[in-house]
């Protein structure tokens, strides 16, 4: 090969490695210096500085709302019912109408079967919003279900539904002879709650009495792994009075479904809140 042939090759070979040393340099936009001094070396973390100071920003607006509203609360005090109820009216943080929650605390064993509470309490003002129901029965029951205002009803071929995880309702009743037959959509609806149950009356016969009964406004209550009951009584809209007589309504069923075998107090602790806000604790 001759002297220049290999002047030229060497000169080629020169300028590919200096555009593969370029490629490899960072364009200038991607070394940023934040009001902390900090770098940030590229557009991943660009986009998620942008992130957190929008997260920042919305996080401060709520506690800002949330400390508000915990300032009305004394900290360490037990309040009467009444008092409580006047408050959670006050310290609402959300623009909509907030549903307003009961938790208790009860001193139960968990792992004793006897102990974990299940059922439902029919509430004198209701819950402030209808829930869909959907109704399991023979044909019989179906124009009964139909009439009484049930959203779907049906007897096998709503079951093969359920079946495949085709769930459009909230509330599902059921007759007892039907029962056997949705056993089948038991690994469907046992996770979410929603298996028919003689305890808190969505299994029944009088499908009619059991319809007009959830429409009006029927709170379920459900002890879980911890001996907690987490159950909403109401809307932050309602009046004194009605939400007062919800709560009392539900703390006496649930002082009437204390297990025979328990000694000694039930009720450990009691807590009032609302969606999104702080929460008051109550005086049993």
């Amino acid at each position: 090969m001759s002297e220049e042939k290999k002047a030229i090759k060497k000169t080629i070979k020169k300028e590919i490695e200096e555009k593969k040393i370029v490629a490899k340099k960072k364009h200038p936009r991607d070394t940023i210096k934040r009001a902390d001094n900090k770098k940030i070396s590229s557009k991943k973390d660009i986009n998620t500085e942008a992130k957190e100071v929008t997260l920042k920003t919305k996080n401060d607006r709520k506690a800002k709302k949330y400390r508000a509203a915990i300032s009305k609360i004394e900290k360490g005090r037990e309040y009467t019912l009444e008092e409580a109820v006047k408050i959670i009216k006050e310290i609402s943080t959300t623009r909509f109408d907030s549903s307003v929650e009961i938790h208790l605390n009860l001193n139960v064993d968990t792992k004793n079967p006897e102990h974990a509470l299940r059922g439902s309490v029919s509430l004198p003002a209701g819950l402030g919003k209808t829930k869909k129901i959907a109704v399991v029965c023979g044909a019989g029951k179906e124009k009964e279900a139909k009439d009484a205002g049930a959203a779907i009803v049906g007897g096998k071929e709503l079951i093969e539904k359920i079946s495949k995880g085709d769930i459009e309702f909230e509330v599902l009743v059921a007759t007892p002879e039907m029962m056997p037959e949705l056993a089948k959509a038991g690994k469907v609806l046992g996770p979410k709650g929603l298996m028919p149950n003689p305890k808190d009356n969505t299994v029944a016969e009088n499908i009619k009495a059991t319809i007009e009964d959830i429409k009006k406004g029927r709170a379920e209550y459900r002890s879980d792994s911890y001996g907690i009951i987490h159950s909403v009584i109401g809307k932050v809209s309602f009046d004194e009075k009605k939400l007062l007589e919800n709560v009392e309504v539900f703390l006496s069923a649930i002082h009437n479904a204390k297990p025979s075998s328990l000694k000694g107090t039930f009720i450990k602790t009691i807590y009032l809140t609302t969606t999104m806000g702080p929460s008051i604790k109550i005086k049993e």
